[in-house]
């Protein structure tokens, strides 16, 4: 298909029409160029031939392909380095999980003797368990809950196990809620 003359306003309104439902043009054939042959024509062509860049191309391995052997002496430091880690972090200790846990401790009224149930709950004695701070809170009515702080290790105490040896208590504790767990 011929447009005209596109330097004429007849010529760029046919080809203005055809590119309305078209976004580009068939059929016409691409001329191959130089880079330098581009832009203003006093410029000189820098960019040179481009067979002779291709040479130059082919001696560089960005992606270090697979086919090189890798030297006795790579293997040998490799393995070392890799008996050393080993080594490094077998003797390395395992981190224990610990957990710092808040518990609310109710008891059934306000006549409760709140000391013997805050002997009660510490009595609880157990591998991975240390009781820490408590106090006394006000609910209301007269009533006061036990607020006990207690740090254990995530693989030997757990709360369940922590709320049904302080539930047991039967005489002095209605209810155990955990308040607070944090990671350590």
């Amino acid at each position: 298909m011929g447009f005209g003359d596109l330097k004429s306003p007849a010529g760029l309104q046919v080809l203005n029409d055809y590119l309305a439902d078209k976004s580009y043009i068939e059929g016409l054939p691409g001329v191959k160029k130089a880079l330098g042959k581009y832009g203003p024509a006093n410029v000189e062509d820098t960019t040179g031939n481009g067979a002779a860049d291709n040479k130059d191309d082919d001696d560089i391995d960005l992606f270090g392909s697979d086919d090189e052997e890798e030297s006795e002496e790579a293997k040998r430091l490799r393995e070392e380095r890799l008996a050393q880690y080993e080594s490094k972090k077998a003797k390395k200790p395992a981190l224990v999980a610990k957990s710092s846990i808040l518990l609310d401790v109710k008891p059934w009224d306000d006549e409760t003797d709140m000391v013997k149930l805050e002997e009660c709950v510490r009595s609880i004695q157990a591998d991975g368990l240390v009781w820490g701070s408590s106090k006394l809170v006000p609910v209301g009515y007269g009533i006061k809950k036990l607020q006990i702080q207690c740090v254990v290790e995530d693989d030997k105490v757990g709360t369940d196990m922590l709320e049904e040896q302080i539930t047991a208590f039967e005489d002095y504790v209605q209810s155990m809620d955990v308040a607070a767990f944090n990671k350590i």
